[in-house]
C-alpha cells in the first residue's frame, strides 16, 4: 500500500470563459482527482486576476487552488490531464510541507471546520485589504507625531 500525501495544485483557467464554464472546468478537475483515488480537502477560488505576463495571448486568468490527498502514482496522470485540457493556461502541483499542513489543521480547528472540505473564496483579497488598512494606520500615526 502506498503512502498518501497532501498536495496542492494551483490552476489558471482562461478567464474569457463564462462563469458556468469555469465552474464546469473546476468540477471536471475535482471529479478527476476523486475518480483516481484522491480526496479533496480544500477548493479555493481566487477569481479573475491579471497575469504577470501574457500566456497564449491571454492577459487575464481565473485562479483556483486545490488541496488534496492522493498516492504519488496518480500525479503523472493528473499532470497529463491538466496539460491536455485546453481551457487551463498553467498549473503547478506541489507537496504540501508538514509545517504548513499542521498550520492549516490548527486554523481549521480554531474556526471549527476540522475534517470538512471547505470552499474559501478570495482569501487573498481579505489579506491584502487587512495589509492596506495596517499601512493606513501606520501612516496616520506617523503624520500625527
Amino acid at each position: 500500500m502506498s503512502l498518501r500525501r497532501v498536495y496542492e495544485t494551483t490552476v489558471i483557467i482562461n478567464a474569457a470563459l463564462e462563469d458556468q464554464d469555469i465552474d464546469a472546468v473546476i468540477s471536471k478537475i475535482t471529479s478527476y482527482i476523486e475518480n483516481h483515488g484522491g480526496e479533496l480537502m480544500e477548493t479555493n477560488k481566487w477569481g479573475r486576476r491579471r497575469l504577470a505576463y501574457p500566456i497564449n495571448k491571454k492577459y487575464n486568468g481565473y485562479y483556483v487552488h486545490l488541496v488534496f490527498t492522493t498516492i504519488p502514482s496518480v500525479l503523472p496522470v493528473l499532470e497529463r490531464f491538466l496539460i491536455l485540457e485546453d481551457t487551463i493556461l498553467r498549473h503547478l502541483t506541489l507537496i504540501l510541507p508538514e509545517k504548513l499542513r499542521k498550520l492549516r489543521q490548527e486554523k481549521a480547528l480554531a474556526e471549527g471546520k476540522a475534517g470538512e472540505g471547505t470552499t474559501l473564496i478570495s482569501t487573498a483579497d481579505e489579506t491584502a485589504e487587512a495589509e492596506v488598512e495596517d499601512k493606513k494606520a501606520e501612516t496616520t500615526e506617523t503624520e500625527t507625531v
